[in-house]
């Protein structure tokens, strides 16, 4: 089984990468430089040179490969419309990756009790507008030939199994915290996230190419925290105490852009993964977000 991805390198491509090899796929991954190309080839992925922006080269690997997963740019609307447009007509399996803030907010902080399984409707915020649009358009390659899934992760957590070890926000808020002296959430922190372990997410891309149907869009979630929950058990993590600080948004937007303060770190996305749990028998084990902070892979793993 010869398997094209994009972003095999990062968190959530590499661990799905060393687990399809560790089923004996053959793996080929979209890298930018040299050092890249070095770090695909040390974790046994053969390397295909080329950017997002090249269409050409997605289109002959995509045509190439028996599977194509897109785990790169939830964001970049070229590259996925390429590798649609490269696999119509041939039946092919595309996975492409979202992101649950598709239903967020920029709410300062605030909790907002609207919560969104597969089969609600809602309108996104300015911010995500583009992105929804996106997964529009590959869910579209099914009527083009294409067995097109969606995957659509909340907050990941937990150490990854390729070459990248860790995922964004939580890292953010522990950078942040040790560099203040304090765990920090925006406003009030009442704004709560779903969120899914790494392991759990890898066994979800799993059966989809094993049993999803074309056109399928799955969210990806076990639980949900708000961030002064997830911000306190930062502040026991290191020892501060188990008490966090409120910051304000544009204070955040310093640290990590305005985009990533208000439409992520400030937002609410409250999920269920309703369809993966009845359609797919996704049934996720790894230990909760709290207790990964805690005494897991951030306690024991992170620098």
């Amino acid at each position: 089984m010869r398997i094209f991805m994009t972003g095999a390198t990062g968190y959530i491509g590499g661990s799905v990468a060393a687990a399809l090899m560790a089923r004996g796929a053959a793996v080929h991954g979209l890298v930018r430089s040299e050092e890249r190309a070095d770090e695909a080839r040390a974790h046994g992925i053969e390397p295909v040179m080329g950017t997002l922006d090249d269409a050409e080269i997605l289109t002959d690997a995509a045509r190439s490969a028996d599977i194509v997963i897109n785990t790169a740019n939830a964001d970049h609307g070229a590259s996925a419309d390429a590798l649609v447009a490269a696999l119509a007509g041939s039946g092919a399996r595309l996975v492409h990756t979202s992101g649950s803030s598709i239903v967020g907010k920029p709410d300062g902080g605030e909790l907002c009790e609207d919560v969104f399984d597969e089969d609600t409707e809602f309108t996104p915020s300015p911010g995500r507008a583009a992105r929804v649009e996106i997964n529009r358009r590959v869910l579209a390659g099914a009527d083009q030939g294409v067995h097109a899934v969606i995957i659509c992760p909340s907050l990941i957590y937990g150490l990854g199994t390729g070459a990248s070890k860790h995922s964004m926000q939580v890292p953010w808020l522990i950078d942040l915290a040790r560099a203040d002296g304090a765990a920090k959430h925006i406003g009030p922190g009442a704004n709560t996230w779903s969120n899914v372990h790494i392991d759990d997410l890898v066994a979800l891309y799993l059966l989809a190419l094993e049993k999803a149907p074309a056109g399928a869009f799955y969210f990806a979630e076990n639980g949900e925290n708000s961030m002064r929950e997830v911000c306190e058990a930062i502040s026991r993590m290191l020892g501060f105490g188990g008490k966090a600080e409120a910051m304000t948004a544009e204070y955040a937007a310093t640290k990590w852009g305005e985009g990533p303060a208000h439409n992520t770190m400030a937002s609410n996305s409250r999920v269920r993964a309703k369809r993966p749990r009845s359609e797919l028998g996704w049934a996720p084990v790894a230990p909760s977000l709290i207790e990964e902070i805690e005494t897991g892979c951030y306690a024991t793993s992170y620098p």
